[in-house]
């Protein structure tokens, strides 16, 4: 392996090109954790740093016969790299998405299920409401449909605030306790 230190990456390569594993490892040796550094900047993984560095490595084996750089190893070993890093991202974007996609359906059979719980609860609401006494009633809908206060109701009904009170407690009494099965769904 000391043989192959002193020798440029260019050399190194042509060696490579005859099968020479002795050259491969001194490429490994000089790149592997420059590569690795640059890849766990840009993945903000360890792990998925690890696993390309180790792919562009097995890649480039693999690729040794047919290998022809343009320009320097590497500028090509970098381009590999920055390559592989796009494709992690993009992967990790579209199962994103896939995971995305796949739970909206779900949400949107509980924001169907919800809607269809509401209208049930509002019809359900409007039943024990007009079971109220007819004042109780009066007052609970001025109060909660129309937004009047205490005061504005028993101006408007020429009553006093205390009855307007006690008749709002009753009311909505008399409204949790009907609407208690529901609730316990």
């Amino acid at each position: 392996m000391a043989l192959y230190s002193s020798h440029t990456d260019e050399q190194l390569v042509a060696f490579l090109s005859e099968g020479e594993e002795a050259a491969f490892t001194e490429l490994y040796d000089r790149y592997w954790k420059k590569m690795l550094v640059r890849a766990v900047i840009l993945l903000h993984s360890h792990e998925d740093a690890e696993e390309l560095v180790h792919d562009i490595f097995v890649k480039l084996w693999k690729k040794r016969n047919s290998l022809s750089l343009t320009h320097s190893f590497h500028t090509y070993i970098a381009a590999m790299l920055q390559y592989g890093c796009f494709e992690v991202l993009a992967n990790r974007k579209r199962r994103r998405m896939a995971v995305m996609s796949a739970e909206l359906p779900e949400l949107a059979d509980l924001s169907t299920q919800q809607f269809l719980d509401f209208e049930a609860l509002r019809a359900q609401l409007e039943t024990a409401v007009q079971e109220l006494p007819e004042k109780c009633q009066l007052i609970f809908r001025l109060s909660r449909e129309q937004g009047l206060s205490d005061q504005a109701i028993a101006d408007q009904l020429d009553v006093s605030v205390n009855t307007v009170r006690t008749q709002m407690h009753r009311a909505l009494t008399k409204l949790k306790t009907s609407l208690q099965s529901f609730f316990i769904l």
